[in-house]
């Protein structure tokens, strides 16, 4: 049977459980505001032809050096944003009860996230950061502005919540998702207040623990070092999943001075499974934009992705990646499946620019050829 069949067998075989699953996702919050850089205009509105490519981009930026130049940004849409908003709202599509921790506003939670307000239990820590997406037919550059960020902190959790209400959250949860670590300066100091005061005093804790650090090129190699050991200490209370897009992948691997190997199948199952032991975690999965692989306690997989050269979006489609993994991993499928679920989740989202539900998933699984 192959990984298609057997995927979307498990999935028809078990959806029925997914109601049931609790997750709890933060802490981030952004409104992305998607825009095509213009080119050369002939009129207005949509009347020109876009920079097509960061390359082409860099060269228009790299020819201004000492005079200056002006590059016009039209906008697409306005919507919610950030690692955790997007992998919250992929997860509730599932069908997945969810609690958000995050920077969604103060005093009032900002319209970009009205409907996840309506579907999810959400508790807000600050005002939202804001991105402008640059998207080009080769990559996306993301433009942001975060110093709200700077406010979320433990205390602030503990002030929101209170230290019981923190603790029956994570009691009550199947999932605990901390994403983004690279744009909220205190997360690792958050991890460890859990690791060391919170998690130890839940008894029968059933989480699983994802998480995915948002591109950590910015941080320095012994902040990335220390946040990847502190995770790892999630381990003791909990099955971990690291989840890292190829580029993520080689930053990792660098700070941990280990190989780093191609975007090839088996080089990125030798890589899922190096960082695996280095760290000493559950799963760490390992997804570039054409496929995916992951290690785990079984073994490692992969497996090619459904990949489409002309995306309607692309910011996103890796937290779609992590919430369809972290899904199937909830239903309890096989890696296969699991990294199955996880391409199909973001193959449909770069196709439609919707969160797909679990019977569109089956379908476009049924459907991929």
């Amino acid at each position: 049977m192959d990984f298609k069949t057997s995927a979307l067998t498990a999935l028809r075989a078990r959806a029925s459980l997914l109601p049931s699953k609790q997750a709890l996702v933060g802490l981030d919050g952004f409104v992305d505001t998607i825009v095509t850089p213009v080119g050369l205009r002939s009129g207005q509105g949509e009347a020109f032809t876009p920079i097509s490519t960061l390359t082409e981009f860099g060269g228009r930026i790299a020819n201004a050096a000492g005079k200056s130049t002006n590059i016009e940004l039209y906008p697409r849409l306005d919507k919610l944003g950030g690692n955790g908003p997007i992998m919250a709202n992929a997860l509730l599509a599932h069908g997945n009860q969810l609690t958000y921790i995050g920077a969604l506003g103060l005093p009032s939670v900002h319209p970009v996230f009205a409907d996840l307000a309506k579907r999810a239990r959400v508790i807000s820590l600050t005002s939202p950061a804001h991105t402008t997406a640059v998207e080009f037919a080769d990559g996306k550059l993301m433009l942001g502005q975060m110093r709200s960020l700077d406010d979320i902190t433990f205390e602030c959790i503990r002030t929101r919540l209170g230290e019981e209400g923190l603790v029956k959250e994570l009691a009550a949860a199947d999932l605990v998702a901390l994403v983004n670590w690279t744009m909220i300066p205190n997360m690792t100091s958050i991890f460890k207040e859990l690791v060391d005061r919170i998690l130890p005093g839940i008894p029968q804790l059933k989480a699983r623990f994802f998480f995915d650090l948002a591109d950590p090129e910015k941080r320095s190699a012994d902040d990335l070092r220390q946040a990847l050991t502190t995770l790892a200490r999630f381990e003791t209370f909990g099955r971990v999943t690291l989840g890292l897009n190829y580029k993520e992948a080689q930053q990792v691997c660098e700070a941990l001075g280990i190989p780093c190997g191609g975007e090839d199948g088996a080089s990125l199952q030798a890589t899922a499974t190096a960082v695996r032991r280095h760290l000493r975690i559950d799963t760490v999965v390992v997804h570039p934009r054409a496929s995916a692989a992951c290690a785990t306690p079984a073994g490692s997989a992969w497996i090619p992705g459904p990949y489409t050269e002309k995306p309607l979006i692309t910011t996103g489609a890796g937290d779609h990646f992590n919430a369809g993994f972290s899904t199937g991993q909830l239903l309890g499928l096989d890696p296969e499946s699991c990294l199955a679920t996880g391409v199909c989740t973001s193959g449909h989202y770069v196709r439609t620019g919707e969160s797909p539900t679990l019977p569109q998933i089956e379908t476009f699984l049924a459907n991929w050829r």
